[in-house]
Order: C-alpha cells, then sequence, then structure tokens
C-alpha cells in the first residue's frame, strides 16, 4: 500500500522493476487502476494489483477485478483457432469456404483461414449504411451481413485490420469446424481457460458485470492517419461500433475481437500457449502448430491502422513501436485504451497489463510499454 494508491501481490525477487514500472505509471502516467501479471515458463514471477476499480477511487483493484481488455482478446480468438488446428479440425492454408461455404460470395472464395486471421480479408468493417448498430450483439445476423459483403480490397492482397469484424469471422469458422459447434467464447470456456482456472471471458456470464472495474474513456480519439475509405468504415461511421449498446448488453455478447473481459492473471497465464505451448501445465500447442500460428503471415503497411504490421494468425509479431519487449520474435496484441498481452518464445517470459483509464494509443501504450520492458530487463 502507498500513500496515494493501494498496490499489492506477488513480486518474485529480481522482477521488483516491474513493480516500480507500475509505481511510475500512477504518479507520471496518471493511471486509474491495474493489474499486472508477468510469467516465466509459465511460473508466476508477478501478480500485482495496483490503484482503483471505480472512477471515485472508493474500491480497489483486487485480484477478483475484471478488466474490458478490448482487442487484446484477439489473442484468445486466435488460440481458440490454433487449438481447433491442433485438434486436426482446421487447416491455416485451407480456405475459409471450405467449411463456410457462403463466405465465398464477391470473391472471397480462396482467402485462406491464415490470411483470415491475419486480417486479409477486406471486411475491415460494415459497410451497409443501414446496417443498426443494435445489432453487432445479433452474432448471427452480423454473420449474415458479411457473408454477403463485398471486400474493401483484394482477398488476400494487404492486410486491413478488423476491429470488430475479426471476432465474428474467427467465430463462426471456429463455431462451423468444432465437432459441438459450439460458440468461440464457449469453446475457449470449456477446453482452455476453465481447466487452467484463468479468468478470462468472451461473453461474461451475466453474473460476473459486478465484478468488472469501470472504464474511464479518453478525452480524444486516437490519431489514425489519413482517412481512407477502410478506415472509415472500420471506425468511424455510426454502425461501427456496437458503443450505444449498454455495458451488461455488450460484455455479455460474444464479440471475440473486441470485447474480451479478463483478469491479467487470467489472460496472461492463456498467452503461455504462444510463448511454450503450455497453459498451466498442460500443454495445449505442439510446437508444429504454434509455428504455424505465429510465422508471419503478412508484412507491410496496414489498410486500416497507421502502422506497418507484421501479422500472424490472429496476433501480432513484435515492432519497435509496440509494447511487447526487446525481442522481434515475441508475439502480442495491444486493446484500445492501453492494455497489452505478449509471449515471448526466446525467454519463456507471456503476460499482460490490463488497466481502466484509457488513453488513445492505438498501440504502444506507454504503461504497458514501460511494465513489460521493466520485465525483460529483468532477465
Amino acid at each position: 500500500m502507498t500513500d496515494a494508491f493501494p498496490l499489492s501481490g506477488l513480486i518474485a525477487p529480481g522482477f521488483e522493476p516491474v513493480r516500480d514500472a507500475v509505481f511510475e505509471n500512477f504518479t507520471q502516467r496518471d493511471e486509474l487502476g491495474c493489474q499486472v501479471a508477468i510469467f516465466k515458463h509459465g511460473e508466476p514471477v508477478v501478480d500485482i494489483c495496483a490503484g482503483w476499480s471505480d472512477r471515485k477511487k472508493t474500491v480497489a483493484v483486487t485480484p477478483n477485478t475484471l478488466f474490458s481488455v478490448y482487442s487484446s482478446g484477439k489473442a484468445m480468438a486466435a488460440l481458440v483457432i490454433a487449438h481447433l488446428v491442433e485438434l486436426g479440425h482446421l487447416d491455416y492454408e485451407q480456405p475459409v469456404a471450405d467449411i463456410w461455404p457462403e463466405f465465398s460470395a464477391h470473391g472471397k472464395g480462396a482467402l485462406t483461414i491464415g490470411q483470415m486471421m491475419s486480417h486479409q480479408s477486406g471486411l475491415c468493417g460494415i459497410t451497409d449504411p443501414d446496417f443498426d448498430p443494435q445489432d453487432w450483439i445479433n452474432f448471427d445476423k452480423v454473420i449474415a451481413v458479411l457473408e454477403d459483403q463485398e471486400p474493401l480490397f483484394p482477398p488476400g492482397s494487404q492486410s486491413g485490420y478488423h476491429p470488430v469484424t475479426f471476432g465474428f469471422l474467427a467465430g463462426e469458422v471456429a463455431r462451423r469446424a468444432d465437432p459441438k459447434q459450439r460458440r468461440l467464447g464457449l469453446i475457449l470456456a470449456e477446453d482452455l481457460s476453465q481447466p487452467a482456472h484463468a479468468d478470462v471471458h468472451l461473453g461474461l456470464p451475466a453474473a460476473d458485470n459486478a465484478r468488472v472495474s469501470q472504464i474511464v474513456k479518453p478525452r480524444a480519439m486516437a490519431d489514425l492517419g489519413e482517412l481512407t475509405v477502410a478506415k472509415k468504415f472500420a471506425f468511424l461511421k455510426p454502425w461501427s461500433s456496437p458503443g450505444r449498446i449498454s455495458g451488461d448488453q455488450w460484455r455479455e455478447a460474444e464479440l471475440a475481437g473486441s470485447n474480451c473481459q479478463a483478469t491479467a492473471a487470467g489472460i496472461g497465464a492463456m498467452m503461455g500457449a504462444f510463448a511454450t505451448g503450455q497453459v498451466a501445465s498442460r500443454t495445449v500447442l505442439s510446437e508444429p502448430t504454434r509455428t504455424a500460428a505465429t510465422r508471419s503471415r503478412i508484412d507491410g503497411p496496414d489498410a486500416v491502422l497507421p502502422f506497418t504490421i507484421d501479422f500472424a494468425a490472429g496476433v501480432m509479431r513484435n515492432a519497435p513501436n509496440f509494447a511487447y519487449g526487446p525481442n522481434p520474435e515475441t508475439l502480442g496484441h495491444s486493446g484500445w485504451g492501453g492494455s497489452a498481452v505478449f509471449a515471448d518464445p526466446k525467454t519463456g517470459l507471456h503476460g499482460a497489463y490490463v488497466m481502466n483509464r484509457q488513453q488513445n494509443h492505438l498501440m504502444g501504450d506507454p504503461r504497458a510499454n514501460r511494465v513489460i520492458h521493466a520485465a525483460f530487463d529483468t532477465l
């Protein structure tokens, strides 16, 4: 406990610089509340709770507090697809249309699952001006719209980040590939997170809404650079996001690309699959599957985000302006407002930074960056 804000939790000997980085985020970067979890080869070395879960600073963050981590949850969707590849139900090189024939409309028939997972479908956002944003929580309605939509660029020709639609594309592929035809969030829960006792959710049970930290939104939108057609449909149209849906409805729906709810310890533990193939001492991805899931699928200027991005199958490969540490082999994903998850096969480090005061960084939020680099600096 500090004089200004609560801070407590596990700090293994040698990892004190991570605690110091968290302290700096409160004293120098206006943090409100956060959790940090760092693992080394699956063993927890940092599990910190700090600050407040509410705007009025009356309720301290605890290990039981859930955070909305937005697109950091795309890594969990990527893990479910990798899990289905591991089980032999999918292949990254097969066309999406093999298991989802309706997807082939308007020239999308040759797009592979690996290309879809690396944001190459051209379905960066919904283009129908009559789409009701309330329908974002109607999974089947969104799938029908995406099936019949013309891509914004030739599929497979480049990446164009899918802020919200990614989760629906991955979700429908998962549902069709799974022998039980389960939704992606249920596959995550039953096969991966619950066996690991990892507190991470794609579609939050209603009873858990009370555990979710309050969000403080940034005062300004992030800088998207030159406004292209793809950027406008991805981010800026009135129907681009489910913003008018109530918080409880939004969290309970399955929007696997954008509304993950998790603790840092939960989602950080799950990232072990991309670092070592294991989660909670259980092998979930063999070396061939992990290699296929994490290899570069496309590397170049993105049509939506104002960066050059090296995409693997649902996670990003490290770049200097991202928050995933010093090693180019590191995988990760960032979430709107500042959260980040990472996994480093070279060192076996993996973990997460989750928070509730959003800042307008699309990637490489300085708070997550500082904490993750501090973890690597201890090695």
